[in-house]
């Protein structure tokens, strides 16, 4: 199966030249130098085999895909024994130059006794932000769970789209940050108007605030969906025979780029993806945005909360006019994805011209043996691929052959 077609040849590489992680998960202490070829940890589950994907995510993106209190990071008999911290740092190649990064995690107490979690992140041993990290290290990652982004909750694919977003643009990263932050404060804003009163006016700045933010990121979101589809249509057919064709469609909570009459593909046919309409500008998209705020606003007042904004956005997996979020089959989903993963991939190569690290947890024992062949043909499009397996028979002589496998039992990792 060669799908040549869909990835850059003009593109450099990135990898992670050395991984260090202290008191993270399972693991008291690890460092490792990691070889240029595919790497294939293999081990029995609760050894430390996702984490060390887990890690490699979270200094990409600084937020782990498995949990969202960070505290549970730390190694807990080290917490137990007091040593309250955790410690990772990599060593990236990438095109123009090595990069370190690392991210410290402690828990502190108060005067007051109150316990808080601090969490450091420094690039090329300098102080920086969560925004910063963009651009540094780039990975795409397949979870067995991964499937549930076509049928969960909505939540899970903004999450997607956020965390995609903001690993190569720093501009969507920033803007999403702003949003995030001035939606917590209008919305305790609006809980402290229903309960206490006060003057409605309170929200003009925050309303100015969140239409220009949230304009931003609707545009942004809107722009990946396009290049993701468009990827991901292909791909999807070359996995089904030809017998089925994916595209994803963005539903926006609110579209200001939309007329209420047009349907979504005829809006498309009418903007550049991720852009307004012929005629319209992002400014235009800012005044309809807050429009809707100010003409809601009682009613947020009301409820307590914002009901307007890209944190209600949807993403739809859909074959034809079915939604495979609600009527397809697992096999359907999982295909799916693995065809919205390898779009990311590609998208990933295209956007910044180097390949990202591919990151593959346990995810062959779910697809069958096509499938399986084709995943592993894309682990040679990529300068690093890192793998997690149970049992190392799953893949084939010529693949353990090429790889470098280590076992992982207990937080140790050996040769294999």
């Amino acid at each position: 199966m060669t799908l040549d077609w869909q990835l850059r040849t003009d593109h450099t590489d990135m990898r992670i030249r050395s991984l260090s992680l202290e008191n993270f998960r399972n693991y008291v202490r690890m460092e490792i130098e990691w070889p240029d070829r595919p790497v294939l940890l293999v081990g029995g589950n609760a050894q430390g085999k996702t984490s060390i994907l887990e890690a490699v995510y979270y200094l990409a993106t600084g937020r782990s895909p498995l949990t969202a209190v960070d505290r549970q990071l730390i190694n807990w008999a080290a917490e137990r024994e007091g040593l309250s911290y955790a410690y990772l740092r990599a060593e990236v190649v990438g095109r123009h130059r090595v990069r370190e990064i690392a991210i410290a995690l402690s828990v502190t107490a108060n005067a007051n006794g109150a316990v808080r979690l601090q969490k450091s992140i420094r690039v090329d041993r300098q102080p920086r932000r969560l925004r910063d990290l963009t651009g540094c290290l780039n990975v795409v990652l397949f979870l067995p769970q991964d499937v549930d982004l076509v049928s969960g909750p909505p939540a899970g694919r903004r999450d997607y789209l956020d965390a995609t977003l903001s690993q190569v643009d720093a501009a969507y990263a920033a803007a999403l940050e702003t949003y995030t932050e001035t939606l917590r404060q209008r919305n305790a804003l609006l809980r402290h108007l229903a309960e206490e009163g006060g003057d409605p006016a309170q929200l003009d700045p925050l309303d100015e605030q969140l239409a220009r933010s949230g304009v931003a990121v609707a545009r942004g979101r809107r722009r990946l969906i396009a290049d993701l589809s468009r990827h991901a249509g292909p791909l999807h057919a070359e996995l089904t025979g030809g017998r089925e064709w994916l595209r994803l469609e963005y539903q926006p909570n609110f579209d200001p780029a939309r007329p209420p009459a047009l349907t979504y593909q005829m809006s498309l046919a009418l903007e550049e993806p991720g852009g307004p309409p012929p005629g319209v500008s992002v400014e235009d998209l800012e005044r309809a945005f807050l429009q809707r705020l100010r003409g809601r606003r009682k009613e947020e007042i009301e409820r307590g909360m914002t009901l307007t904004g890209p944190h209600r956005d949807e993403m739809r997996f859909l074959i034809g006019d079915v939604d495979l979020g609600i009527f397809g089959s697992r096999g359907q989903q999982r295909t799916a994805v693995l065809a919205l993963k390898m779009a990311q991939l590609a998208w990933m190569q295209e956007t910044t011209g180097e390949s990202p690290v591919l990151l593959l947890d346990e995810v062959l024992a779910e697809l069958d043996g096509e499938r399986r062949a084709f995943l592993l043909s894309q682990v040679d499009r990529v300068e690093q691929a890192i793998l997690t397996a149970t049992d190392p028979e799953m893949f084939s002589p010529a693949f353990r052959q090429r790889a470098a496998l280590f076992r992982v039992e207990g937080g140790i990792l050996r040769p294999y």
